[in-house]
């Protein structure tokens, strides 16, 4: 249920609202808005509880979640969050370009790619040091090394690492490098991993699973949001369906929905999406006139060298062109890049 309180309560008026919602077994989430204070009390049969708090002079009003994702729906929060990562706000009016290679290959070529993307207008640097692949033959990254050459390469351009964690076991070190942490396709039900990024005070991007529902999304995001990390980012990267001809197929309802239904920042990947890259731009432009709040673009140097997924990744001058094409639907959405 959501307790709202007056604007004129006290401090220590709320400090006694959270006391009470704890006695009764239940788990308080305070939202601090410009004229009054919203507490989230989340447990089973929550709502049950009410006449609890109805009564109290600071409550304005209390009213149940009817959502299952309780702390990821708009009843629970009305205005957008906005996840700011080294000044760089995520979800507000400014657009967040997030690109860089699928994977870290070598120093020399995420340095330069880097460089570039930043010259291009980037606000954030991508690049995998651990890679989840089908084919366990296939290129699994660098490890650690790749999160140092990731490092350098941030050093060099200013841009923030966004990079993904696979494991339990590697939470702490890749958040040694990584101002962004993502959560894969394939991990975005891994309960535990979601749990424990949860207790982490660093923005998480995660990332909707190869066949999940909006839902499912939504509720992978309340795992994160009830250890409480409110910083969460969910990043549509299309979904599986029958057809062949593109790598997966970008469900463009998802970014309207994603808005009506939570108050989350929600990013578009257009690289997994077609797996082609000369349909990126073309999906790009769609996503952000479809109002995602940005994209992670996948751009190489030399994508016919990639190790991994060359044909996805755009090249430099296509990538500049790109984000000139952006700017112009920005401003007709009323975004700015």
């Amino acid at each position: 249920m959501i307790i709202v309180l007056r604007p004129e309560t006290s401090e220590e008026q709320v400090r006694r609202v959270i006391e009470r919602i704890e006695e009764l077994g239940l788990k308080p989430h305070v939202s601090r808005g410009e004229s009054r204070v919203i507490i989230g009390a989340i447990g089973a049969h929550a709502s049950s509880f009410a006449y609890h708090f109805e009564g109290l002079d600071c409550v304005e009003r209390v009213t149940p979640i009817s959502k299952p994702y309780k702390l990821a729906s708009r009843e629970f929060k009305h205005n957008n969050t906005v996840v700011t990562v080294n000044g760089r706000a995520i979800g507000g009016k400014q657009l967040a370009i997030v690109a860089g290679p699928c994977s870290v290959e070598s120093l020399e070529m995420v340095v330069e790619t880097a460089m570039v993307v930043k010259e291009a207008g980037a606000h954030f640097l991508r690049g995998g040091a651990f890679k989840p692949r089908t084919c366990p033959y296939s290129f699994q990254g660098l490890g650690e090394q790749g999160l140092k050459y990731l490092k350098e390469a941030s050093r060099r351009t200013g841009l923030p690492i966004v990079t993904e964690v696979m494991d339990v076991n590697e939470i702490d070190l890749v958040s040694e490098y990584a101002d962004v942490l993502q959560i894969g396709a394939r991990n975005m039900q891994n309960f535990r991993l979601l749990e424990q990024v949860g207790k982490l005070n660093k923005p998480i991007l995660l990332k909707r699973g190869i066949s999940a529902t909006i839902e499912e999304l939504l509720m992978a995001a309340e795992y994160i949001l009830a250890q409480g990390n409110p910083n969460v980012i969910l990043c549509e990267r299309g979904i599986r369906t029958f057809e062949a001809l593109t790598r997966n197929t970008l469900d463009i309802n998802c970014i309207p929905a994603v808005r009506m239904l939570s108050h989350l920042p929600i990013l578009v990947d257009p690289s997994h999406s077609t797996g082609v890259a000369e349909l990126v731009p073309s999906v790009s432009r769609a996503a952000i006139a479809a109002g995602a709040d940005g994209l992670i673009i996948e751009v190489h140097i030399h994508p016919e060298e990639a190790l991994c997924d060359g044909a996805q990744s755009l090249t430099p001058n296509t990538f500049l062109q790109l984000m000139q094409d952006i700017r112009r639907i920005a401003a007709a959405v009323d975004r700015q890049l």
